[in-house]
């Protein structure tokens, strides 16, 4: 079963209309054929990884791309979850929040079109590339042995775009602080268990040696890593300015599976980022960190309902927005 978008805050008679965009579609275009052509792909996006040379060749991080797309277009703008990190600047009077430095690992933003185009064929102007990117997201998690996350649907696509400036300001970085991170969640309205859990899309993929080097070559006092690990590390990034950014290391010992792997890590020091070490010292964090790495099917509850109030944010549903014709560009 599949849930109509009775999730989201706001007035009754905004929820209202937000689930009748969605039944709309839904009996129009029929749910199956629509998770059907997003299962189809993102099977191909984990067995065959990129079809072209310009992307980065490691077929890991393809679930955690399309994971991570739901997360930035969720926190980089006022907006909310409206697909603008797709559209392309080359189309625009501004400049795409993808042109960033915050954004360098989010790719498969063509299957993300690809998809769009065939849905459009069968059912033109009913689904929407935000809800696309939520739905992907979800299969990439279902495919990868994660939960079957039940999500509101019936989003529109915003006509602006988000500026670079914007996801550099507002996207966490890799060493942000736990007290600091957990402001941000909280201000989404997720709670302390749900701030942790969403960390756990770490357990897909790789990190890019731009977001490690600093915690490597210069290490806090108290920042926990493994010896083992660190020296790994070095190899895989060895030098305190990357030479390329296509160097990449896995997030932790499953990168191809959602699992409660990268809670494991963490208790043993082998956390990529600086965040993966704090919140396994953290004194409110700990408890829930341990709780994740002992019960998956519990981490895969909570995550759940964390990716449903993230990707519920702020979510379009009014006449100033649309539903594209093809994701990159604005109607």
């Amino acid at each position: 079963m599949f849930l109509h978008p009775q999730h989201f805050s706001g007035s009754s008679s905004m929820t209202a209309k937000f689930r009748r965009v969605a039944s709309k579609w839904l009996m129009k275009c029929g749910i199956g054929l629509v998770l059907y052509v997003l299962h189809v792909f993102a099977l191909f996006l984990l067995v065959f990884g990129n079809s072209t040379p310009r992307v980065h060749k490691s077929p890991c991080g393809n679930a955690l791309s399309v994971c991570t797309m739901v997360f930035i277009s969720s926190f980089v703008t006022l907006q909310g979850c409206d697909a603008s990190i797709l559209l392309n600047s080359r189309a625009l009077t501004c400049k795409s929040e993808m042109e960033s430095s915050q954004n360098l690992g989010i790719r498969k933003l063509e299957a993300i079109n690809h998809i769009k185009s065939i849905l459009e064929i069968t059912c033109p102007g009913q689904v929407s590339c935000a809800d696309i990117i939520a739905l992907a997201a979800k299969e990439s998690v279902l495919i990868t042995k994660g939960s079957d996350i039940k999500i509101p649907l019936g989003r529109k696509n915003s006509v602006t775009c988000s500026s670079p400036q914007q996801a550099d300001a507002k996207l966490p970085a890799a060493g942000i602080a736990v007290n600091e991170l957990l402001r941000i969640f909280t201000s989404h309205r997720m709670n302390l268990e749900e701030s942790v859990a969403i960390l756990g899309a770490h357990t897909l993929g790789a990190g890019h040696c731009i977001n490690i080097v600093n915690r490597l070559y210069k290490q806090k006092a108290g920042d926990r890593m493994n010896r083992g690990f660190q020296i790994l590390l070095r190899l895989n990034c060895p030098t305190e300015v990357p030479l390329t950014n296509l160097t990449a290391v896995p997030n932790d010992l499953t990168p191809l599976t959602f699992d409660n792997q990268y809670y494991k890590g963490i208790l043993m020091g082998t956390g990529l980022l600086g965040i993966d070490s704090s919140i396994s010292q953290d004194p409110y964090t700990l408890p829930i960190v341990r709780q994740f790495a002992a019960d998956q099917s519990y981490f895969f509850q909570v995550f759940s309902s964390a990716f449903v109030k993230l990707s519920s944010t702020k979510v379009h549903t009014h006449k100033k927005s649309e539903v594209r014709r093809q994701c990159n560009h604005i109607n």
